[in-house]
C-alpha cells in the first residue's frame, strides 16, 4: 500500500469561507505487533478513510504505509477539536481502535494547529512532530 496523497474532503471545498484561520492537524504512528494483522488493519483503514471523507469538520487526509515495518502513519486536518472528537467517538473509528488496542505497540497521536492556507501539511513536518514525541527504545 503506497502513500495515499493528501485529499481534501468535499466539505472542505464547500466550507472554505466559513473555516477558522487556524485548523487542527492530527498525525499518528501506528505500529502493529504482528505482521498477520496487516491485512485486517488495511481493511479497517480504508473504512476509516471513507468515514473521514464524510465527517463533519474533516478537511483532508493522507495515509502512509510501511507494511514491512508493520508501521502506518495518518495525517488529517480538522475544523476544530470538537470535530475531531466527534470523529474519534463515531463508528467505525471507535470500534476499530477498540479492536486494535492490544494489537498496537506504543501508538503515537499528535495534534497541532496550522493556518488553514498551509494545508496540506508536508509529511516531513508531520513525521518530525510524531517522531519527536516517541520514546526512544533502548536495547541492552
Amino acid at each position: 500500500m503506497p502513500t495515499l496523497p493528501w485529499i481534501a474532503t468535499p466539505a472542505a471545498a464547500g466550507a472554505a469561507g466559513s473555516l477558522p484561520d487556524e485548523v487542527l492537524v492530527l498525525g499518528s504512528r501506528l505500529l502493529l505487533r504482528r505482521a498477520r494483522d496487516i491485512p485486517r488493519f488495511i481493511t479497517a483503514a480504508q473504512a476509516i478513510r471513507r468515514q473521514v471523507m464524510a465527517a463533519d469538520g474533516a478537511l483532508g487526509l493522507s495515509l502512509r504505509a510501511e507494511p514491512f515495518a508493520k508501521t502506518f502513519w495518518t495525517l488529517s486536518a480538522w475544523r476544530d477539536e470538537d470535530a475531531l472528537d466527534s470523529f474519534v467517538e463515531a463508528l467505525p473509528h471507535e470500534r476499530t481502535m477498540r479492536d486494535f488496542h492490544l494489537r498496537l505497540r506504543d501508538p503515537v497521536f499528535v495534534t497541532w494547529t496550522v493556518p488553514r492556507n498551509a494545508l496540506p501539511v508536508a509529511w516531513s513536518d508531520a513525521v518530525s512532530r510524531i517522531a519527536g514525541t516517541c520514546t526512544p527504545v533502548i536495547l541492552n
